[in-house]
């Protein structure tokens, strides 16, 4: 029976205390009773290896009696120094949610648990959602506070090497390859190197731009990113307290240059990676990489990292009569600045955000713009719209908002993203009816699940306005239907009804293509088959061939916001120790 007076610390403490003595009996019954028929268990290397999720009460309980003997978590306790047991509400649903701690055979992790009421069974405090999330490995503890490197000590060798002389030989890689080879410098590459770093594994990045940070600073004049500062730490260096609440591009981009400083990573600028072969039997890659200088080098690393993002590939679809305009083309990754076109006339097809920005910014240069829409797209206001699925990093410790939101496994999470986006479209009711009387097409997502879960299966198809939608409806900026356009010809485009919209600029903000596109031509036709679709969900609730190993041993993927790269970095970079110690298998599963 749920007793409302009893102090709630003392309920998930007799919960924790319970579930792990159930953990330690040979039957099934004891498990049972602690959780709700409809339940999630969210695994995140602690107990399985894996990053899954399994759904219901059954499935739960036989995932935990096979894996808990082998694992042998204990001393479950709830966290000190953590958020205090409370009541929440997530999900549309009222819980008392506890943060814990626990050990097992080889690693101590943090956990989450969310406990309600059953009422099938007298209102007795069930878990409705489990995270177990690994946090280090036993005898492998990141280098970090009073466990800090020394150094060089007072008692030092003035003829040696000093710091810089060191620094300078481990970025050079003269004598050795690095254990792991990340392609790719902006932010899910800086991520991972930094967490392997502190797990003392060689590691090297490399990047094709010429300065690190150019993945932010060669992008379009005007950006900055839409997501609020307090989300965007990096592993280990928040950004500091007076920073903008919207980061700027270059400033971002300059961060990244004394974050690779401050953090004493290896990276090379100017270096294409030209792609690799896998020694199955060796357990080692034959890497090529292209130095600015022309040169070219050879390594051996035992794991590449494919850190390029989302998607690597500019999409530039085939659009017929295109190749009849003889104006300037370009792909919106090429576009940087709107002055160049003051007075002139621009259509960009598209309307993601990349378009809207980017027709805003042609319109507050001078120019002339029409935005031409392809298929339908989410819209919502920058604020505080856009801001809502990140109300919990707006009070509490980085430290506990990340873990909660490691914890929401995919069903509830979609839930709370369709509740998220009906409020959204009462927020901005009078925007998306002004959209509407303009012809603009709108759509909120699969199944209403909003612009994060867009984000998720297809890395775009929304747009958070900062004003470009109002420019929309207010005609400033002119509005086409793709589907309206007759042909293109050398000025512009003939629609349909004959009238003809001239450009001397089209930009075509179309996307990218999956990664696996990259991986096909980096990699070969084996090693994508092998690997299969990256990203998106696919049957299951994990987004696929991210952050864990793979069928192809030795690569791995990481990719996202800055908050998905910091948070999915930690797992990553102990999946790769555990490989190097011997405790994991190489290949996924």
């Amino acid at each position: 029976m749920l007793d409302r007076t009893k102090d709630i610390a003392v309920c998930a403490r007799d919960w924790l205390d319970e579930f792990e003595r159930a953990l330690g009996q040979p039957d099934r019954a004891a498990l049972d009773r602690l959780f709700l028929a409809d339940c999630f268990w969210r695994d995140v290397l602690a107990l399985s290896w894996n990053l899954q999720t399994l759904a219901s009460r059954d499935s739960v309980v036989q995932a935990l009696s096979v894996l808990a003997p082998k694992a042998a978590p204990a001393t479950f306790e709830i966290a000190p120094n953590r958020a205090a047991p409370r009541w929440v509400t997530r999900a549309g649903t009222n819980n008392i949610e506890a943060i814990f701690r626990f050990e097992t055979a080889l690693g101590r992790g943090s956990g989450i648990v969310r406990l309600v009421p059953d009422p099938a069974d007298g209102d007795r405090l069930k878990a409705w959602t489990l995270l177990t999330a690994l946090e280090e490995l036993k005898g492998f503890e990141e280098q970090l506070g009073i466990s800090r490197p020394r150094g060089q000590t007072y008692s030092r060798d003035f003829r040696g090497p000093n710091w810089l002389d060191l620094r300078n030989a481990s970025r050079d890689y003269a004598d050795r390859d690095p254990v792991v080879l990340v392609v790719g410098g902006g932010q899910a590459g800086l991520a991972i190197a930094a967490r392997l770093k502190q797990l003392q594994v060689d590691t090297l990045i490399v990047d094709r731009g010429a300065r690190i940070g150019d993945v932010w600073r060669k992008r379009y004049h005007a950006l900055t990113l839409h997501n609020q500062v307090q989300v965007n730490h990096m592993p280990y260096m928040p950004f500091p307290p007076n920073w903008p609440t919207y980061i700027p591009k270059d400033k971002l981009a300059n961060w990244f240059e004394a974050y690779v400083d401050a953090m004493e990573l290896n990276l090379w600028t100017g270096t294409e990676f030209g792609g690799g072969d896998y020694d199955e039997t060796g357990g080692r890659w034959t890497v090529t990489l292209r130095r600015a200088d022309g040169s070219e080098r050879t390594m051996h690393p035992r794991h590449v990292i494919m850190a390029t993002g989302v998607s690597g590939i500019a999409n530039i679809p085939e659009i017929p009569t295109l190749d009849r305009f003889k104006g300037t083309l370009l792909h919106s990754s090429r576009y940087e600045d709107g002055e160049t076109w003051a007075g002139k006339r621009a259509i960009v097809i598209g309307t993601g955000n990349s378009g809207h920005d980017i027709a805003q910014d042609l319109y507050s240069s001078g120019a002339e713009v029409t935005l031409v829409q392809r298929s339908p797209t989410l819209v919502t206001n920058i604020e505080p719209s856009a801001q809502l699925a990140y109300a919990t990093y707006n009070e509490g410790t980085l430290e506990d908002n990340d873990l909660i939101a490691a914890s929401m496994p995919t069903p509830l999470a979609k839930k709370t993203h369709v509740m998220l986006t009906e409020q959204s479209k009462e927020l901005d009711k009078e925007l998306l009816d002004g959209l509407r009387g303009v012809g603009f097409k709108l759509d909120f997502g699969e199944a209403g699940t909003g612009w994060q879960f867009k984000y998720l299966t297809r890395g775009g198809g929304y747009y958070f306005n900062v004003g470009c939608s109002n420019l929309i409806v207010e005609g400033a900026i002119k509005l086409k239907q793709f589907d309206d356009i007759e042909s293109f010809t050398t000025d512009g485009a003939r629609m349909k009804d004959g009238t003809t919209v001239t450009a001397d600029l089209i930009v075509l903000s179309t996307g990218y293509k999956p990664q696996e596109y990259l991986v096909r031509k980096l990699f070969g036709d084996v090693i994508a088959d092998r690997v299969g679709p990256i990203w998106g969900f696919g049957d299951g609730f994990e987004l696929r061939n991210m952050y864990a190993r793979t069928k192809q041993p030795g690569l791995w993927f990481i990719a996202g916001s800055l908050a998905q790269c910091r948070i999915n970095s930690k797992f990553l970079a102990l999946q790769i120790k555990a490989i190097e110690t011997g405790m994991l298998g190489r290949k996924a599963e």
